[in-house]
């Protein structure tokens, strides 16, 4: 691990991962080339009418039958899942600190696939040198308490539970931190003490639990089995409600 890589070289080593880590970095106050837009809450509206929409059309049933809740919870969980992933790997693989508002990150909002992600290179922040302990502390207050509490305060407006959104957060989370264990097994006792530090602190305390052998489970349901006909969906592996 090392914390001397440029905005750029971090990019590059972070995107390396896959695709839910893919990363573009531009200078702040200057907008990338290409359709990329702010993740301003009209946008976010959209994203959430469009992504009800697939839902219904992927269960057979009519437009405007998904509860705006359950698109708005399914859409939060993508958008919380590509802002950690990112993070997290920047901090596994470098110690340091990937955190933008959401006014000055730049997206694409694609549906299907992980969406385009762009941040400012302020957006990349040292941490000081020590134990993971302090890692998890700056993750926990800039990324956790900073972008990650405004997409949750901004989807929260669509009726959605601050419990089902943190839940979504850690188990967009855990998702990150399996997928950089798998790809790099050489990385992943470092990714699990990070993870498991970041479940412990809040916002994410409470949010979920490990059973027997570190297996994860949330505490929350995302709610997309809603969607399905008679909301007879599958669950997710790690939902609450899974038996």
């Amino acid at each position: 691990m090392t914390g001397t890589a440029t905005p750029t070289a971090l990019s590059e080593s972070v995107t390396g991962l896959g695709p839910f880590f893919a990363l573009r970095i531009h200078p702040l106050g200057t907008e990338p080339g290409g359709p990329w837009q702010p993740m301003s809450h009209p946008l976010l509206e959209a994203r959430v009418a469009t992504v009800g929409e697939r839902l219904a059309a992927a269960g057979g049933r009519p437009p405007g039958s998904v509860e705006p809740r359950v698109a708005a919870s399914v859409a939060h969980l993508g958008l919380a899942a590509r802002l950690i992933s990112p993070a997290l790997a920047a901090a596994v693989l470098h110690g340091k600190v990937l955190a933008s508002g959401l006014t000055e990150l730049r997206w694409q909002p694609v549906i299907g696939g992980p969406i385009p992600l762009s941040l400012p290179d302020s957006a990349v922040a040292d941490s000081p040198a020590g134990p993971p302990e302090r890692l998890a502390g700056e993750l926990s207050t800039r990324l956790m308490d900073g972008p990650l509490r405004e997409l949750a305060e901004a989807m929260g407006t669509f009726s959605v539970s601050r419990h089902i959104l943190w839940g979504n957060t850690a188990s967009a989370l855990n998702g990150a931190a399996t997928m950089i264990a798998t790809s790099r097994p050489e990385l992943a006792a470092r990714t699990r003490t990070l993870t498991s530090l970041l479940l412990a602190r809040p916002p994410l305390r409470g949010t979920a639990t490990t059973a027997g052998g570190g297996a994860f489970r949330r505490r929350s349901c995302c709610l997309i089995y809603r969607a399905a006909p008679d909301r007879k969906g599958p669950l997710c592996g790690d939902c609450a409600l899974a038996r």
